[in-house]
């Protein structure tokens, strides 16, 4: 395991990135106690590397704590991750709790798992925060989830949605953020690998193949060789929407427009 470099140039583009989202969506207020959700993958783990080093050039004070789900995979062990977020001055909480096996129970041989467990997840990790005083979740969704999002939503269910930078929990006990939602995966891959961090592998979701998501991804994946600025200008759409041509009746009386 190499030492985290924060002032390699990827490291210092990405944080300059976070940075952006963390001042564009007021994600960080002066007194904030924030929980940052780790898998134990490179995502979540670059932004919390990250952050502690936001945290420290920062004229805002606030708390930073990690928190991690024990679901209980067979070969799930959290040592030389832990060790590694402790290196960084971060407390981890380990939260155990058995979702590997109810998820395995309920969901059909051949189904995804990813819906179910990522509810069950989320669940306890609510309730953890509401409980702990911890007045802001963050997530290590990046700039890619958010627009394979937006496609899915779009091709599958038929709504124009995505992943917000920040929203209030539907019983409004939380505040989650995602500082993320700038930057490529592609970059956040490159980082993980330069500082060689432990990864805790995913014997779930990421044991299945064939899912939407995958598909979606190689889609705008093929495109980009088309159109190198797709990821942006998709991201871009999602923050200049034009209600009067669209076709959303909640948004726009269409009905009662006259001259």
């Amino acid at each position: 395991m190499t030492a985290v470099n924060f002032e390699s140039p990827l490291a210092i583009k990405i944080r300059k990135q976070i940075v952006q989202a963390l001042n564009d969506f007021n994600m960080i207020e002066d007194g904030d106690k924030l929980m940052v959700c780790v898998s134990g993958g490179k995502d979540s783990s670059v932004l919390l590397a990250l952050l502690t080093e936001i945290q420290k050039r920062s004229e805002r004070k606030f708390t930073l704590e990690a928190a991690i789900l024990d679901q209980k995979q067979p070969g799930f062990d959290a040592t030389a991750f832990k060790n590694w977020i402790e290196s960084l001055g971060v407390k981890l909480n380990v939260l155990e709790k058995d979702t590997y096996s109810i998820v395995k129970e309920k969901v059909p041989e051949g189904a995804t798992y990813c819906s179910l467990c990522s509810r069950l997840r989320r669940a306890i990790l609510y309730d953890f925060a509401h409980a702990n005083g911890f007045n802001k979740m963050m997530l290590g969704h990046h700039r890619d989830d958010v627009v394979h999002t937006a496609l899915l939503n779009l091709f599958y269910v038929g709504t124009t949605a995505t992943m917000p930078p920040k929203l209030k929990s539907d019983d409004g006990r939380n505040i989650v953020v995602r500082p993320l939602t700038y930057v490529s995966e592609r970059d956040i891959e490159d980082l993980a690998a330069e500082w060689g961090f432990p990864i805790i592998p995913c014997n779930l979701c990421g044991s299945q193949d064939g899912l939407k998501r995958v598909r979606v991804k190689k889609l705008v994946r093929d495109l980009e060789k088309e159109i190198p600025n797709i990821y942006a200008s998709i991201q871009t759409a999602m923050s200049n929407v034009k209600p009067s041509q669209m076709m959303d009746q909640e948004l726009w009386d269409f009905k009662n427009l006259k001259l």
